[in-house]
């Protein structure tokens, strides 16, 4: 079936629909109907506020939506996609107890317990089984709030998105589990091309077994809604013969998967009544309300979401992804749109799209504004309004500009300064700019603008006192209509990540005007030295995503410590747009079985690394879907000795060296990976590390 012409806008909508919904829900995660109407009332818009958390969180229903769809990413786009390289996808990008999982134990948690599995060598879908695991535990809800990244990449094609969320769904889940998330899979895939409703739940039923609960408790809601009116009825008898009490566990599809349908059918086809019941139905309401806000988007588009109340400028596309590999920490809804797109695309026989050149904010739908947000500090509140102009990119409307009234608009590159004490889920992430790369912008002034302007490129990059200091780049004059392309190297940090990237508008008199940011993007290989930077801080430390059992951090000479229980923790920064560079760092193994440092590192089990191996060996590894031993060599290293350890990834050539003794240089054509940070590599033992260097391959 062909990609439809909306595609892009319509996979935009169903992620922002997605996030609204998990916002919406999240502040009473877990409470019955009744505490719903007697502490917050009928859900009519977020409540974040009144509960005193953020609006936008790390959560697992975003978190594990986004990352595990990146096995299509992985493994070439493949139809042929296997639960076995899903599973694969979820060791490698779940840190053990810190990321996307809700970490409740063996035979409790239906997540943790599949992880539990596959880590010791259960492949999926044995690890999400029925008979692995039992009944309870298979048939939660997870395999359903994982599911609509299948169902997007499947534009059309509902059976196609059935079956991958069947492979998906089956590394952890089981049963009716499976039955519920193929339901929505379907409904979600047909929605980009079907609007009737009564048409969508017969699509999404004829991939499940008519004899199946989830069959024959959508039969149940039809019929109940067709006969009432009021949905509050409805969700009463849902509850009596559908609810928590005879279906067990933590956190049973069966209810959840009820109301869900119960919302489509009584939300009138309305983005804001449906969303309002479903959250106020309570059980699991974030993941419920995600679901039914990525149908209703992919569905109804934009204008769906647009046509109630604005619940677009408060999140602003924001997105917390906390994986093995940071670089996806910090992103936004457009993004990872794109990112669903393409591989729709791929799986389409179609070609990728780009726009802007592949620039990292592009704009390119009606209202994205990536996160992009005005300066809420006293010397600019009130100067600045942003939108999106379609054509122009990110519009930047000035008012009354002056001396001491600048105009401030940025985006975060890395953990915000709000987000820093995240509760719930860790927020782990790497800085996605960094020292000694290049910044590209292209900036143009409205031709009704009544006077000229100045307009400065920043950086901020958190200090000593974890707070943030700009970083000024170049600043020049734009006249009424005219156009400037900056082009930035941003400065050594000393360290520190950097935290943001924006503009800052001054005017020598009071003015007001608007300027339009097309695309702002950034490229080049970083040159850093990471240590303990000058004065400390704690922020630095949170830049390194980590993947040990424990570590420390210690004096200048020696800043990192990493002790491993068992098997190989990673310490990792980086982003995956790193491609040719050198990285170094002196390594002190003290009672290891090995030691080393990686490159083009992709989470826990994708990276190549040099390491000092516990059979007297130095090795080139490859790790990807086991350990490959590229090269290795005697080289008889001791216990709490020192030893420089180098690594230069180019194209397809590695080489490493000790103490400045080259010792491999080899090319990889095998699947060789093509881009990734650098990580510090510890194997069952306590290892340190001194200053890390990265920079242009040489």
């Amino acid at each position: 079936m062909p990609i439809p012409a909306d595609y892009p806008e319509r996979v935009y909508a169903g992620v922002l629909g997605k996030l609204i919904g998990v916002y919406l829900g999240r502040p009473f995660e877990g409470w019955s109907h009744e505490r719903i109407l007697a502490e917050l009332g009928e859900i009519f818009y977020y409540v974040h506020e009144r509960r005193g958390v953020p609006l936008v969180v790390t959560d697992d229903d975003l978190s594990g939506t986004f990352t595990f769809l990146r096995a299509l990413e992985d493994y070439d786009a493949s139809r042929d996609l296997t639960p076995a390289q899903i599973g694969q996808t979820w060791l490698n990008y779940i840190i053990e107890r810190r990321t996307i999982l809700w970490w409740g134990g063996m035979g409790n948690s239906t997540e943790h317990t599949a992880y539990l599995r596959l880590k010791s060598g259960v492949p999926a879908p044995q690890s999400g089984s029925i008979a692995r695991n039992g009944k309870v535990v298979a048939e939660q809800i997870g395999a359903q709030i994982f599911i609509d990244g299948w169902a997007m990449v499947a534009p059309g094609d509902p059976q196609l998105a059935a079956d991958l969320a069947r492979r998906a769904a089956s590394v952890s889940h089981d049963g009716e589990a499976i039955f519920g998330a193929q339901v929505i899979a379907a409904m979600e895939a047909q929605a980009f091309t079907e609007s009737n409703l009564d048409r969508l739940l017969d699509c999404g039923l004829s991939f499940i077994p008519h004899d199946s609960v989830i069959y024959r408790m959508i039969s149940d809601i039809r019929a109940w809604h067709a006969a009432e009116p009021d949905w509050r009825v409805t969700r009463q008898r849902i509850a009596a013969n559908y609810g928590y009490d005879k279906y067990g566990g933590n956190c049973h599809i069966v209810p959840n998967h009820g109301l869900i349908i119960h919302a489509l059918l009584h939300g009138e086809d309305d983005f804001q009544r449906s969303l309002m019941i479903v959250n106020t139905c309570g059980w699991d309401t974030d993941c419920n309300s995600g679901n039914v806000g990525c149908l209703l988007g992919i569905k109804n588009g934009l204008a769906g979401i647009d046509a109630g109340p604005d619940y677009r400028v408060a999140v602003a596309d924001r997105l917390y992804l906390p994986t093995a590999d940071g670089s996806r920490g910090i992103t936004d809804a457009l993004t990872e749109a794109y990112r669903v797109v393409n591989l729709g695309r791929t799986l389409a026989g179609e070609e990728p799209v780009a726009p802007r050149n592949g620039a990292r904010f592009h704009f390119s739908q009606p209202g994205s504004v990536q996160g992009w947000q005005p300066d809420p500090s006293p010397e600019t509140a009130g100067t600045l309004t942003i939108t999106n102009a379609e054509g122009y990119g990110l519009a930047l409307h000035y008012h009354r500009v002056a001396p001491g009234r600048p105009a401030r608009a940025s985006t975060a590159t890395f953990i915000p300064l709000e987000a820093k004490d995240m509760p719930g889920y860790g927020l782990y992430a790497s800085p996605t700019l960094y020292s000694g790369q290049t910044v590209h912008a292209h900036i143009e002034a409205d031709p009704a603008n009544a006077s000229a302007v100045a307009c400065t490129l920043f950086a901020s990059a958190y200090n000593a006192f974890d707070a943030l200091d700009v970083i000024p780049g170049p600043t020049v004059t734009i006249e009424p209509g005219s156009v400037h392309q900056y082009q930035w190297t941003v400065p050594d940090t000393g360290g520190q990540p950097v935290a943001q990237v924006g503009l800052k508008i001054t005017a020598e008199h009071a003015t007001d005007g608007t300027l339009y940011l097309d695309y702002l993007t950034w490229d080049g290989t970083p040159t850093m030295t990471l240590g303990r930077p000058e004065g400390g801080g704690t922020m630095w430390r949170r830049a390194w995503v980590d993947g040990v059992d424990h570590l420390a951090w210690g004096d200048d000479e020696v800043p990192y410590r990493l002790s491993q229980d068992s098997g190989v923790g990673l310490l990792i920064w980086g982003t995956r747009d790193w491609m040719d560079y050198t990285v170094s760092s002196m390594v002190v193994p003290h009672m290891a079985c090995g030691a080393g440092v990686g490159a083009r590192v992709q989470g826990m089990r994708r990276y190549y690394a040099l390491l000092l191996a516990h059979d007297g060996r130095a090795r080139l590894v490859k790790a990807l879907d086991g350990d490959t031993v590229l090269a290795e060599t005697p080289f008889p290293w001791q216990l709490d000795g020192q030893y420089t350890m180098a690594i230069t990834v180019a194209g397809n050539r590695i080489r490493a060296s000790i103490d400045g003794r080259p010792l491999f240089d080899i090319q990889d054509t095998d699947r060789p990976l093509t881009g990734g940070g650098i990580a510090l590599i510890a194997e069952e033992g306590h290892v340190e590390y001194g200053e890390v260097r990265v920079g242009p391959v040489t």
